[in-house]
């Protein structure tokens, strides 16, 4: 069993006074972070009132309240966003003119690598050894059509 003594009331004592302390800054939090929540609902929401009153401008509503430096103001952004429209219609009506004019090129056949023939070199040497020359040639003419120039000398030798 256990001693219960001097110790053991210090040590429940100071529990005791930790948990105390730990609970009141978590009330604490819950108050500060409450009162966050709250100034961060209201910051929200006046920047989600400040996007719809520039919404309503772009759309030409509720004009008279701005002053002629805001007009101008708006008037460069609006004269700006539609530069971007139209380069972006621009550059998608080239896209699919080019994509018309070159239909084979997008086909998805053309990206997809042709399947290789199996080349047998030891076959062809074979051959040659045996004495079999009209093995060779279609062998060789495989081999011309997927080995590069420096490989093929080693195969006519």
């Amino acid at each position: 069993m256990f001693f219960y003594g001097y110790s053991m009331e210090r040590i429940l004592e100071r529990y005791e006074r930790y948990s105390y302390a730990e609970r009141q800054l978590l009330a604490n939090d819950d108050t500060e972070s409450n009162g966050n929540w709250t100034l961060e609902y209201a910051k929200l929401k006046a920047r989600v009132e400040v996007l719809q009153r520039n919404q309503r401008h772009f759309m030409g509503e509720e004009l008279d309240s701005l002053s002629l430096k805001d007009l101008q103001n708006l008037e460069h952004q609006i004269d700006s966003a539609l530069k971007h429209v139209k380069e972006k219609e621009k550059a998608i009506a080239q896209q699919a003119e080019w994509e018309q004019q070159n239909p084979v090129l997008d086909s998805p056949t053309i990206l997809l690598p042709q399947p290789m023939q199996p080349l047998n070199i030891r076959s062809s040497h074979l051959a040659r050894g045996i004495g079999d020359e009209e093995e060779l040639p279609p062998i060789q003419h495989r081999a011309n059509a997927l080995l590069p120039a420096w490989m093929l000398r080693h195969l006519n030798e």
